[in-house]
């Protein structure tokens, strides 16, 4: 298989995956609720159901920065894709994939000229303050396993056994990383309820499914770097199997905890990085 096709197919099975995953999420959260709950391939569904409504523009848009945006957006994590499983590269890469999907997310929101795109902005901000502390994990990491490259670091667990067990803590920082992203998720304070969809308010149609596939392949790949990075060489169906324990523990997570506000959000979770990287550093040089 060449590479073209390789990236192609990778990047197919990230946007289904991811959005059968969110639909699990929807269907295992409302169940705990007492509630039926959507088909599991809702999500899926209503990314390509965008694809054939019609497109609208607010009058207040930043066009055609308004437009480019939601491309941005699926281009960084194509990328993450081709940096991730097609090619195994570096894990520093990785991050500075997700610290431009930050960028991203917060302009997407202040393109559109609605206070609520404008206040999930402000907000996008205001969580990067409580994403910092995580990325620690990547120095606690290469303390530990001596390189960025995530074909090495896999190597390395398959000789001294996976990073979960010797660095766990680090592991738990990323959890709450994924968590954080987690559509309805006590920290999702971009998309809260009372901002209705956040950045994502004012972006219809073709648009809108733009965004939605970003955000399937976004969490497909969060779930992949934590099972590769810290549970090593893995095969299909335990990637499989890992990507819908996890998700399952989010829904669960999700369906019993309420949105917490904005500045009980961001403590939390540097109270959660602070306990992480002392505890990680410590267990280190033991």
């Amino acid at each position: 298989m060449n590479l073209m096709s390789n990236i192609l197919l990778n990047v197919l099975i990230a946007f289904l995956i991811g959005s059968i995953l969110f639909g699990l999420q929807r269907k295992i959260m409302a169940r705990i609720q007492g509630r039926p709950g959507p088909p599991v391939i809702q999500h899926l569904l209503h990314t390509l159901k965008f694809f054939i409504k019609e497109s609208a523009f607010p009058r207040t848009a930043a066009m055609p920065f308004y437009i480019a945006i939601t491309a941005m957006l699926c281009v960084i994590w194509v990328a993450a894709v081709i940096v991730g499983p097609v090619t195994g590269g570096s894990l520093l890469l990785i991050f500075a994939i997700y610290a431009i999907h930050k960028i991203v997310e917060h302009n997407a929101g202040s393109s559109s000229g609605s206070p609520y795109g404008k206040l999930s902005c402000v907000r996008a901000v205001y969580s990067a303050a409580a994403e910092v502390p995580l990325f620690a994990v990547l120095i606690i990491i290469y303390l530990q396993a001596g390189t960025m490259d995530i074909n090495s670091i896999v190597n390395y667990q398959s000789i001294h056994g996976p990073l979960i067990l010797t660095i766990p803590l680090a592991a738990l920082m990323f959890f709450v990383l994924i968590l954080s992203k987690s559509p309805y998720s006590p920290f999702a304070i971009t998309k809260g309820k009372d901002i209705i969809s956040g950045y994502e308010t004012e972006h219809f149609g073709l648009l809108r499914g733009y965004l939605m596939i970003s955000e399937s392949i976004a969490w497909y790949m969060l779930l992949w770097i934590f099972l590769t990075v810290f549970l090593g060489p893995l095969s299909i169906p335990a990637y499989l199997v890992g990507m819908i324990i996890i998700s399952a523990a989010v829904a669960f997570i999700n369906a019993v905890t309420p949105l917490l506000n904005p500045n009980h959000s961001v403590m939390m979770q540097v109270t959660f990085a602070f306990v992480g990287i002392v505890g990680s550093v410590a267990l280190l040089m033991i």
